[in-house]
């Protein structure tokens, strides 16, 4: 396995991309999409794993460089498990969040009257390595938690300010970013990667 100095994070999302930089180790030159202006290929996957390879693959051998890409969501129980891998297009095209929250409050509101009870949720990331010659390795992280009625909170992104892990008190949005990145799904799912493929470059 050749050494990586340098990677793609295949991602238009300023927030994911903020996450991810500060996982990996210091010493690899991570690059943006907005330093080549690529906009994401269409997410046609059935699942998180599949759209995180989608991006990766893309994006890797657009640029002939290794690409770390990600796919996560919010799953809510009382609504099926959506938005799910929807969950940025429930924002609409400008992928608005204060628009996807409201709607998420809105349909479980539809579903019951005990919704503030009935609030069950979890993040779920897939992340995905992809080198130019077309292996790759995928990992999956998953926070359990639950949705409450109103957004708290101005840090992170996504449906962060009403989303609140499991074992705490804070939403996600009201949490410093260090303390996210202990708990939350892209660092779960970035453990398992790291302990292959990152380690030896510390």
């Amino acid at each position: 396995m050749k050494k990586i100095n340098k990677i793609v994070i295949g991602t238009n999302n300023e927030g994911k991309f903020k996450e991810i930089c500060r996982l990996l180790p210091q010493n690899i030159k991570k690059i943006s999409l907005k330093n080549y202006r690529i906009k994401s290929p269409p997410e046609t996957g059935k699942s998180f794993h599949e759209n995180s390879v989608i991006k990766a693959k893309y994006f890797s051998n657009l640029l002939n460089l290794p690409c770390l890409s990600d796919d996560s969501g919010l799953e809510v129980d009382i609504l099926d498990n959506q938005p799910g891998i929807f969950s940025s297009r429930w924002g609409g095209k400008k992928g608005d969040f204060n628009l996807a929250i409201n709607k998420v409050l809105n349909q479980m509101k539809k579903k019951s009257k005990k919704w503030k009870i009935k609030n069950k949720a979890k993040f779920v990331c897939c992340i995905t390595l992809y080198w130019p010659d077309n292996k790759f390795f995928s990992a999956n992280g998953i926070v359990n938690g639950k949705i409450i009625d109103k957004k708290k909170g101005s840090n992170g992104f996504g449906y962060d300010p009403i989303f609140v892990p499991n074992g705490f008190k804070k939403t996600f949005g009201e949490m410093d970013l260090e303390d996210k990145m202990k708990v939350d799904h892209r660092h779960k799912a970035f453990k398992i990667l790291n302990s292959i493929y990152f380690n030896q470059f510390y």
